[in-house]
């Protein structure tokens, strides 16, 4: 089951990915600091790197941000599309656990929504 997904606005394809706050939980842990890389694995195992961040101050909304957008551009996603978070254990033993990411292309014939398809892209 999915940790958090997240149906892409035009804000997430183009400049960052801005998550709401109740999906703060399941993200790295920012151990006192605002900003922290956060690996994930895609559906085909290409490892990326995004950066996580909130705000300094105020509402600590958090936003995925370095390495968003390279994503954004190798699975050629768009506004309407998903993406799904999944925080997994190593398999090794470690208690560091790892998250995946898939992307889904939406499904749209004659301007209805039929559901979601895996887009399972080649490393870049």
């Amino acid at each position: 089951m999915a940790e958090f997904s997240k149906l892409l606005t035009k804000t997430d394809i183009h400049k960052r990915l801005s998550l709401p706050t109740k999906f703060f939980k399941p993200l790295p842990s920012l151990k006192g600091s605002h900003v922290r890389d956060f690996p994930a694995i895609d559906e085909s195992g290409f490892g990326w790197t995004f950066q996580c961040s909130t705000r300094k101050k105020g509402h600590p909304k958090p936003v995925l941000s370095k390495g968003w957008l390279a994503f954004v551009r190798h699975k050629e996603l768009k506004a309407g599309d998903r993406v799904k978070f999944f925080k997994e254990k190593d398999q090794s033993g470690t208690a560091t656990p790892f998250y995946r990411i898939e992307a889904e292309k939406e499904i749209k014939i004659f301007g209805v929504i039929f559901g979601y398809s895996p887009i399972v892209a080649p490393f870049p």
